[in-house]
């Protein structure tokens, strides 16, 4: 089930059945001169809703947190970042809603590896409010957060080795845009030609140091290898991976 298309009776019901729903999260930021600007936001939500498709009754989709933490990407032209105070207050706010509806374990899916520090700190913020705040502290619902890197999985990781040996990157890379052409395939632009073959790689810190460093937005990767085929091979493992976690963390 998806929530924003499902009804208010929708939820209810689900919630007599589960406490459990899943979160895309992600960043909107460049991805090189052929991924799409919403690739972070974009692969989570394609595999979260390729997982409910293959088994509909028994996983909760939520809303995609599309804007995530990108300051280094406004080099860029169409870049949209939160600062990480900003997406932690968000993040709680989401939580805090969700929570007042009965949901007790929220399963963020992330699809930006910037996102790691300010999605822990959120936690630690969500969990914080909680033990300072006296009233219903022993008869209150229990609350667990879990973060899920959708490439982290061992089989996906596997998957993505065998595909892309060399070039992979660390970002706009290889997986992650495939994946993006599968959800999206009238948009698919690999022949775009790239300069060098394989980019450059290095540290990161501000928007200025960036794209000088990276002048096309790539950091390592030959996103060239992209494909639509293999974005559905990469799909359909991590949606397995995730219906079988979220299966466990529900439990």
């Amino acid at each position: 089930m998806r929530l924003p298309v499902s009804t208010w009776p929708d939820i209810e019901a689900w919630l007599t059945k589960s406490k459990t729903i899943v979160i895309p999260i992600g960043s909107f930021e460049q991805h090189g001169p052929n991924g799409f600007i919403g690739t972070d936001a974009l692969c989570p939500e394609i595999i979260a809703n390729h997982a409910e498709s293959l088994a509909p009754d028994d996983i909760l989709i939520g809303p995609t947190f599309a804007v995530g933490c990108a300051q280094h990407h406004l080099g860029f032209p169409g870049t949209v970042t939160l600062r990480p105070s900003t997406m932690i207050a968000s993040m709680v706010d989401w939580t805090e809603s969700l929570m007042r509806h009965g949901f007790e374990r929220l399963y963020w899916l992330n699809g930006h590896g910037g996102n790691i520090a300010t999605i822990e700190a959120a936690f630690s913020e969500i969990h914080a409010r909680r033990s300072f705040d006296p009233r219903g502290a022993d008869n209150r619902p229990g609350l667990t957060l879990k973060r899920r890197d959708w490439w982290d999985f061992r089989d996906v990781m596997s998957t993505v080795n065998q595909l892309y040996p060399t070039g992979h990157g660390s970002h706009a890379t290889a997986s992650e845009v495939s994946v993006t052409y599968w959800g999206y395939p009238e948009r698919e632009r690999s022949s775009t030609k790239m300069t060098p073959k394989i980019a450059p790689t290095g540290t990161i810190g501000d928007a200025v140091q960036y794209r000088r460093d990276f002048p096309d937005g790539r950091i390592g990767s030959d996103p060239t290898q992209s494909n639509i085929e293999d974005g559905g091979k990469i799909v359909a493992v991590a949606a397995k991976c995730v219906l079988e976690e979220v299966a466990r963390f529900s439990a």
